[in-house]
């Protein structure tokens, strides 16, 4: 899901991927009322923004996110860059099981707050929500991730690792290539898209190391197996391009050539088990 905001601002420092993000209503109300796990903060051209996360955005269609975000902004701006908190994992509490905010939460907040879950207010508001959760058996397998934390952590400053959805997959995979096309380099991001190396319907999951951003044509040749990637990250282009279309001349220029661009973490790079399960099962080598 997107928690969106307005505003293109691309700073937010207040937790790390895979803490937890809660959810509070505004005054009167007031309560917490659900979370999710967060991802990442990016920014995004609102039009962009509805094709990654649709009505996962909290509107049930595009003219209307639009209309929302203009009237917000005051303006007849027809495509804004806007803020997008990426969520996943959202849970929400009955009417009963929702919490009152800490006891230092000024009415003056609007934008947020973090909390040190190890002391004070945070310590007591993060017992609540594991108190809450356990109570739901509806939300047995959030309150079993928060229960079981020391089992779940990876990394000295996350709660979880967070389990993305198609949204957030397409969102970390373009962050993590810089905006370009892995290929070509292109960075005009309507026309990149994040390819799955092992689809997600062979069983291949939403992460990083099983993504790669291209070009939207190139993402086709790819998921029809006339292009692949070598384990040494290199363009493999399949003959059957010239043979069944007497054409490819500009996809053959790209034959044996490394990756343009490449996540800087290694472990974000395309892992060898996505890649072979492509050259072997996917890929038209003959």
């Amino acid at each position: 899901m997107n928690f969106w905001r307005p505003g293109g601002n691309t700073n937010f420092g207040a937790i790390n991927p895979g803490e937890l993000f809660l959810f509070k209503t505004r005054f009167p109300d007031n309560r917490i009322v659900g979370g999710a796990y967060y991802v990442r903060h990016t920014t995004l051209p609102l039009q962009l923004a509805w094709e990654v996360f649709k009505e996962a955005n909290g509107v049930q269609s595009h003219q209307s996110f639009q209309q929302k975000i203009s009237s917000i902004r005051k303006d007849n701006e027809r495509n804004p860059v806007i803020g997008c908190t990426v969520l996943t994992q959202p849970f929400y509490f009955s009417d009963e099981d929702a919490l009152p905010p800490p006891l230092d939460w000024s009415q003056n907040i609007v934008t947020g707050k973090s909390y040190d879950a190890q002391t004070g207010e945070g310590a007591r508001l993060y017992e609540n929500v594991k108190l809450a959760l356990a109570r739901q058996e509806s939300s047995d397998r959030f309150s079993g991730m928060i229960l079981q934390e020391q089992a779940s952590r990876y990394g000295s400053e996350q709660l979880v690792k967070p389990r993305l959805g198609q949204g957030g997959f397409r969102v970390v995979v373009m962050e993590s290539y810089g905006r370009r096309c892995a290929i070509t380099g292109e960075k005009t991001l309507p026309v990149l898209e994040a390819a799955h190396i092992q689809p997600y319907a062979d069983n291949g999951p939403h992460t990083i190391s099983n993504g790669v951003f291209l070009r939207s044509d190139f993402h086709t040749l790819f998921d029809r197996g006339y292009i692949t990637i070598t384990n040494e990250h290199r363009v493999e282009v399949s003959k059957r391009i010239r043979e069944e279309f007497s054409n490819g001349k500009e996809y053959y220029a790209f034959h044996g050539k490394e990756l343009q661009f490449k996540p800087e973490q290694s472990e974000e790079r395309p892992a060898r088990e996505y890649l072979e399960w492509h050259q072997n099962h996917r890929f038209l080598n003959s």
